[in-house]
């Protein structure tokens, strides 16, 4: 693929507003970055990349946009250790199978896993959830079990499609779980994070990896994602949550729109 400047910088922009996102909702960005990268150079006269290409690349992004918007929730509290360990542990064991795996299946399977595992999330963001206004977030109790068998199927899909699942994990501590906004996203980067090494090195073995959209989505990732965490941290947990289920619903749209 030959290096030129308006690709860069398309991708660039790609990594840049998913990265934003991904700090301010507790994502990893895949779910706004696998279908622009899918979509956008190709309409702007680019290489189009496959979707094992973009699920490869969103794996790499993924891994620094959740390192950076980690450490900028840090300092708040907000990451609840326990939770991070219940689901984490069981997230990096099925997504290390799934990404891996994923080199057995067409595009067409890759695109439908992702395209179910959106709509999950989607219906589950407009579910009732109660929010306590709290001022603490040291005493929140949840069902570890439950927590463990969700963490470990959402890891194994979402590493089939080269995301890290958070745009599913953020939902299911939302309603399932009943985590309070704040800690569910900030929990979220970290657990993502911790996921999407699995990822990573699966489909870095699957043979998969591109390096010059890898490193730039990363160096976009990198200045942006804290910024996005900054503006969350401010932002009103309900926005948030809206933001976050717009997001979903016009992916799951777009997607099955292709699929169908």
């Amino acid at each position: 693929m030959e290096l030129d400047l308006g690709w860069i910088i398309t991708l660039f922009a790609i990594g840049f507003v998913g990265s934003v996102i991904s700090g301010m909702v507790g994502i990893g960005g895949s779910i706004v970055k696998y279908p622009l990268l899918l979509y956008i150079p190709p309409l702007l006269g680019f290489a189009a990349l496959s979707a094992q290409e973009v699920s490869a690349v969103s794996a790499v992004q993924v891994f620094f946009a959740t390192l950076a918007g980690m450490f900028a929730y840090r300092k708040g509290g907000f990451i609840n250790k326990k939770l991070v360990l219940a689901m984490g542990i069981p997230i990096i064991a099925g997504s290390f199978i799934g990404g891996f795996g994923s080199k057995y299946l067409p595009d067409s399977a890759i695109n439908l896993t992702y395209a179910v595992m959106a709509l999950v999330a989607a219906v589950m963001m407009f579910l009732p959830k109660k929010e306590a206004v709290r001022s603490d977030y040291s005493d929140i109790r949840f069902n570890t079990t439950v927590a463990v068998i969700a963490a470990a199927t959402v890891g194994l899909l979402s590493g089939i499609v080269g995301a890290a699942g958070a745009f599913i994990t953020v939902p299911i501590m939302l309603v399932v779980l009943k985590i309070p906004t704040r800690m569910a996203i900030a929990s979220s980067l970290a657990i993502t994070f911790i996921s999407s090494i699995g990822t990573t090195v699966g489909k870095v073995m699957g043979g998969h990896m591109l390096l010059i959209p890898s490193l730039v989505m990363v160096a976009a990732s990198i200045v942006a994602s804290p910024m996005g965490a900054h503006l969350g941290q401010k932002m009103n947990v309900k926005v948030l949550q809206w933001i976050l289920a717009a997001l979903i619903t016009a992916t799951v749209i777009k997607i099955w729109l292709d699929i169908l």
